[in-house]
């Protein structure tokens, strides 16, 4: 009597591809990011946004690989300028860069072979 019914509609196939465009071109702001800070903005706005939509499909596991990459590589950023004149911040910025440019790579990969991410 009591038991939870999900309501979620089973993907049709133009939902996917709808889904799968927009994932790319969150990978792609986010790797814009890097140079042009504010699509990185852009993108964890679509992806808070457009979250509800992914339920259920792979692209759900992308978006919540988007979104950690978002939030760790702001927390690494923050804490490398806080530490720069330590000289310690230099190394932490670099292994960020590092870091985002694998997780972003990595997840278009998975994306481009319509695999989803193990988050």
């Amino acid at each position: 009597m009591n038991d939870v019914v999900d309501v979620t509609p089973p993907p049709d196939a133009a939902r996917l591809e709808s889904l799968k465009q927009l994932t790319m071109i969150i990978y792609i702001l986010q790797a814009t990011s890097l140079f042009v800070g504010i699509t990185g903005i852009v993108a964890i706005v679509m992806n808070y946004v457009k979250r509800d939509d992914t339920r259920g499909t792979i692209y759900e596991s992308h978006f919540t690989w988007q979104i950690r990459t978002f939030w760790w590589a702001l927390l690494w950023a923050v804490l490398g300028f806080l530490t720069v004149f330590i000289l310690v911040g230099f190394v932490i910025l670099f292994a960020n860069v590092v870091w985002c440019i694998y997780r972003i790579v990595k997840g278009f990969l998975n994306w481009n072979d319509g695999k989803p991410m193990m988050v």
